[in-house]
């Protein structure tokens, strides 16, 4: 999920659009998978019995998720789960945060490999890979703090839930029309969140070069 991806970008920039395009995708396919691997692991096969084990986005994403990537930087993935065959009652709570984590982590990741190779110091032609890897960075936060949102249809819903059940309440229809206005809100407030990963990416690189200088 991002704003700035657009199908103009493919003739004005080729190269940002198709390294940003994989970003995404290989993000949410890697969060997805992260979903049917714990729901596994905690005794729900329905995921992996549907063939989500895996890190092709036809499967994780769809093919409209795919086309409104491309064309309006709109994408998401998901996977079925049955929290009937879950073995304890926090189940779903680790199935529900083992998509965001993994966001998070492959954040860290990255500006880890951008810490390193600015130590290295980095040479001028490769100085765009760079700026793709910072990227990822910053998306893979900017994912995990969407899908961490107490909104119906996101992690974050799922794990407030968990504590206070009396949130499923939301599920009514007047939830269902609080949903549509924040996800509206949230999408039109897109921008200051990529701004204030990327402060924070730059924060962490900041603090990785004092540390191994």
């Amino acid at each position: 999920m991002m704003s700035r991806i657009f199908i103009t970008a493919l003739w004005q920039d080729p190269y940002w659009f198709f390294c940003a395009s994989f970003l995404v995708v290989f993000s949410i396919c890697c969060h997805e998978f992260m979903h049917a691997w714990v729901a596994l692991k905690e005794g729900d096969p329905t995921a992996a019995d549907e063939g989500h084990l895996t890190l092709n986005p036809i499967k994780q994403m769809g093919i409209y998720s795919l086309i409104l990537l491309a064309l309006f930087g709109i994408a998401w993935g998901q996977v079925p789960v049955n929290p009937a065959n879950f073995r304890s009652r926090n189940s779903d709570l680790k199935v529900s945060l083992a998509g965001p984590l993994t966001n998070l982590v492959l954040a860290f990741i990255m500006l880890c490999i951008c810490g390193i190779l600015l130590y290295l110091g980095v040479q001028v032609e490769n100085e765009r890979a760079l700026s793709m890897i910072f990227y990822g960075c910053v998306l893979n936060q900017v994912l995990f703090i969407l899908n961490m949102l107490p909104v119906p249809g996101f992690d974050g819903f799922n794990v407030v839930r968990h504590f206070f059940p009396r949130f499923l309440q939301l599920k009514s229809e007047s939830g269902t029309i609080v949903t549509v206005v924040l996800i509206v809100l949230l999408f039109s407030c897109i921008k200051y969140l990529f701004a204030l990963a990327q402060m924070i990416g730059l924060a962490g690189l900041s603090l990785m070069g004092d540390l191994l200088s």
